[in-house]
């Protein structure tokens, strides 16, 4: 911890910088300051939704009062900064940082712990693997630290809880948003409400995407459509319904390699090293959920919610394997991967309040039954010319193979079939949970929150090798702890401290196998311990700080006696800061940083993709009554892209501005601009000749309305 604690001093110093730069404009503005806050507010009448409130949370809590770091972004902040992906949105969020995902999917890297799993819908588990859409959401919550008391195994560094928005009773209007792009991208939404009677309302959120970007042979769209309706079945009884069809394709595209010095070869960053006609990512899902809530008394709130997910997928794609610098020579590999699976997940649960006493209480308690099905299946390619899955060829652009054929680097025909059996595998998973928080207020300053989840986890999965079956299963039972501080000296300050520990079985996060040993070994455990500060410096304008150690011990069969095992231990530490909100009326702020640092088993070794340092800041001004102006950067530090630490992602700045201008009340016109400095950059990877190439400079306009 010495290192650690030896940049506690100026982390916290970069703090009070942050600060100093609203300090003048809030001592001058004081009283604008203390009106309501309108830009990022979000106000659900009938139910409990707030932009400073966490809705994942089961009782949907003030952020000041939780004893973990989080942060919210709301509806406005995505379409105010241009956000389509969730990876976007991460981007401006300390302590987190994306992963490539291989092109096909959501990857976000929760204080430097990789996840494609540890995503939610309104609370409910959203764990397959696809790149998820904003265009029907209130607001995206992103929780660090371990989260396993409210939702289960993973969320080992973090989870990601997407709000959707939800009929309103009593209203009618209808938004729409269009957009296009300097490479060709559009889309368009739809959002509108409909009022049925007085106790019944439908809402319909809809949109289209034609995809593009800077990249050969890159294309794409995306459908989504999301009707959802509510019912005021009594004055305290809400049903929600929802159901969602999601139907996504795009090209795939896994980056370039790096070369003899680790780092990605600038000269390749507009080659793809991927089939034109063969890397492709296809998905259709059916999304419904329900919401039954019923407030018992004043004290007493219960909810039930059911969710069923039928997800389709086709992942196929070729990519860089290895790189020869001295001959210029790349070894391209690939397969083609499908999955079918089915979740069906109910849970519920009960907030209550009451008193002993002085002391007050807040209990949650609830269930939670998940029943998956998973069927997936692997072939590699047959190349004709090598034999093999991997086939080499000169680096040029465009690389001389397309739809399984081409000519190698010997200048020989090759051509590709998918004939190699990889694996075939059909998985049952079923968990059990059970859990019980109790937040209690000791006093007017001091609460305490203790609570512990029981999770029962099975699995078993037949691996169909060809004329040959074997079944495996497992077993596992865990106890998920959490205990919490919170003191606040006064009502806008908190200081808190938290405990809280995680797991994940051995058959990870998508259950695809449990060969070898895996179906001997314990799951992984983590463990986090997290002190922090939280500010509300004024109504809208809030300072969040937190340090943080993240322990992760993983079993594996000892290298020197099979019947034995040890123990693997990874630990992270860091520190987080945000500065959020409504500075002045017309000067909106969001800015953080974090500082990660970690060591693998033997202590030499940094865990791969952890940056040390990532700094973040997106300032809105509103020059006029009618025109606003955006501005910000995103920096992150260098950071391992394998766990060898032989590859390296260099550290980059991307600067990305705004403008907007008010036609009418009603039809809003937005200049967003991403890389304004046109620099060369390499956002994230996947493994050592995977590296993304970071878009060159762009521009988007959009449109956005509403009557």
């Amino acid at each position: 911890m010495s290192r650690f604690s030896s940049r506690l001093l100026g982390t916290a110093t970069l703090s009070i910088v942050m600060l100093s730069q609203v300090a003048t404009a809030q001592a001058a503005d004081a009283a604008a300051a203390d009106s309501e806050y309108i830009q990022d507010a979000v106000v659900v009448v009938g139910q409990y939704l707030y932009a400073d409130r966490v809705n994942a949370l089961k009782s949907p809590t003030p952020i000041i009062d939780v004893p973990q770091s989080l942060s919210i972004v709301t509806a406005d902040q995505i379409l105010a900064q241009g956000f389509d992906s969730v990876g976007d949105i991460i981007l401006y969020t300390p302590g987190v940082s994306t992963s490539q995902g291989e092109g096909h999917r959501d990857a976000v890297v929760f204080r430097g712990v990789r996840s494609t799993a540890d995503f939610f819908i309104d609370g409910v588990r959203d764990d397959v693997q696809y790149y998820r859409p904003l265009y029907n959401l209130e607001q995206v919550e992103v929780l660090r630290g371990p989260n396993a008391l409210l939702f289960g195994r993973g969320g080992t560094g973090g989870i990601l809880n997407r709000v959707t928005k939800k009929a309103q009773i009593g209203e009618a209007f209808t938004g729409y948003q269009a957009s296009v792009d300097s490479f060709g991208a559009y889309g368009v939404q739809i959002d509108s409400n409909f009022e049925i009677n007085d106790v019944a309302a439908f809402r319909i959120n809809a949109m289209y995407e034609g995809l593009e970007n800077h990249r050969d042979f890159y294309d794409g769209d995306r459908i989504g459509f999301n009707p959802t309706a509510r019912f005021e079945l009594s004055p305290k009884t809400i049903l929600d319904l929802s159901y969602e069809y999601a139907d996504h394709e795009r090209f795939i595209d896994r980056g370039i390699p790096t070369g003899a010095d680790g780092e990605p070869v600038e000269a390749f960053e507009d080659i793809v090293f991927g089939d034109p006609e063969l890397n492709t990512t296809e998905l259709e899902a059916h999304l419904l959920r329900a919401m039954l809530q019923h407030n018992f008394s004043e004290n007493l709130k219960g909810r039930f919610s059911a969710f069923y997910g039928d997800y389709d997928k086709l992942y196929q794609n070729f990519y860089a394997a290895s790189f020869d610098p001295a001959t210029n020579i790349v070894g391209i590999d690939g397969y083609v991967d499908t999955t079918q699976r089915q979740n069906l997940i109910l849970s519920g649960d009960l907030i209550g309040q009451f008193e002993t006493g002085a002391i007050g209480h807040t209990i949650v308690t609830g269930a939670e039954f998940i029943d998956t099905t998973n069927d997936n299946d692997r072939f590699n390619p047959v190349w004709s010319g090598s034999n093999d899955d991997v086939e080499f060829f000169n680096v040029m652009r465009p690389l001389s193979f397309r739809g399984g054929t081409g000519v190698n680097a010997d200048g020989a025909s090759t051509t590709m079939t998918f004939s190699d059996f990889n694996d075939d595998t059909s998985a049952s998973v079923e968990v059990f949970s059970a859990y019980i928080q109790d937040e209690i207020e000791i006093s007017d300053q001091l609460d305490i929150i203790i609570g512990a989840r029981f999770d029962s986890f099975e699995i078993e999965v037949d691996n169909f090798d060809p004329g040959n079956l074997e079944t495996r299963s497992r077993s596992d039972e865990e106890i998920s702890p959490r205990f919490g501080l919170v003191y606040k000296p006064m009502e806008t300050i908190s200081f808190y401290g938290s405990y809280s520990e995680s797991f994940l079985p051995r058959s990870g996060e998508q259950f695809v196998n449990i060969n070898g040993d895996n179906n001997r070994l314990d799951p992984n455990t983590f463990s986090n311990l997290e002190a922090g500060m939280k500010w509300d410096i004024v109504p809208g304008l809030s300072w969040t700080a937190a340090v943080f150690e993240i322990e992760q011990e993983s079993p594996v069969v000892s290298d020197t006696d099979a019947s034995t095992f040890d123990v693997i231990e990874t630990t992270i530490e860091g520190f987080e800061t945000q500065l959020q909100g409504q500075v002045t009326e017309q000067w909106y702020v969001s800015a953080g940083y974090s500082y990660l640092d970690g060591a693998q088993a033997n202590g030499t070794l940094r865990p791969r993709e952890l940056p040390e340092n990532m700094f973040s800041l997106w300032n809105r001004f509103q020059a006029t009554d009618r025109i606003g102006l955006g501005l910000g950067f995103t920096y992150q530090d260098e950071s391992f892209i394998n766990n060898s630490n032989s590859a390296v992602l260099p550290s980059y700045t991307r600067v990305d501005a705004a403008a907007y201008y008010d036609l009418s009340e009603d039809l809003r016109i937005q200049l967003n601009v991403e890389n304004l400095t046109d620099e060369v950059y390499f956002p994230n990877a996947h493994s050592t000749h995977q590296a993304s190439v970071g878009a060159p400079l762009n521009a988007r306009v959009t449109l956005t309305g509403r009557f």
